[in-house]
């Protein structure tokens, strides 16, 4: 399936280039995400023309991420979680406890916004966890787990 990619997608493009990606990829979620459009000659032209339009949306969201950054850098949250003496999580702490702990904290953030490499956290102590914020920002920040008194 041949695509024109809207805006920057890791691993996969920038503004405007010419995709070719799995049907399925393309039609579930490029496509209803609003990150890119079939590539018929009437969508090629009509992208050409709003060009300048896309490159300058670009931008603004490429800045509103670097602002989201700053405020991230060295930011942390602390998390209550029920544990043994050992500290050994009853369950875990995941990706929509630590976007929910920062935004009770005043920093909006989206569940989808964390990246957990290792998987959820099942133990007391100091993690550092990504947040991708854009195609290109990242920020890191450190989620603190204690447990429940």
């Amino acid at each position: 399936m041949k695509l024109i990619l809207l805006q920057k997608v890791t691993n996969l493009g920038g503004l405007g280039d010419l995709v070719d990606v799995k049907p399925g990829y393309g039609r579930n979620f490029l496509v209803p995400q609003g990150k890119a459009v079939a590539a018929t000659a009437a969508n090629i032209a009509s992208f050409e023309a709003r060009r300048a339009e896309y490159e300058a949306r670009a931008r603004e969201l490429a800045a509103g991420a670097d602002a989201r950054r700053a405020k991230f850098e060295g930011a942390s949250v602390t998390i209550a979680a029920n544990a043994s003496t050992e500290g050994k999580l009853y369950g875990s702490v995941s990706t929509r406890d630590i976007a929910e702990a920062f935004t009770a904290a005043g920093l909006p953030l989206q569940k989808s916004e964390v990246v957990m490499g290792e998987g959820s956290i099942r133990r007391t102590g100091e993690f550092d966890v990504i947040v991708h914020l854009h195609a290109d920002v990242e920020a890191t920040v450190k989620v603190v787990v204690v447990p429940e008194a």
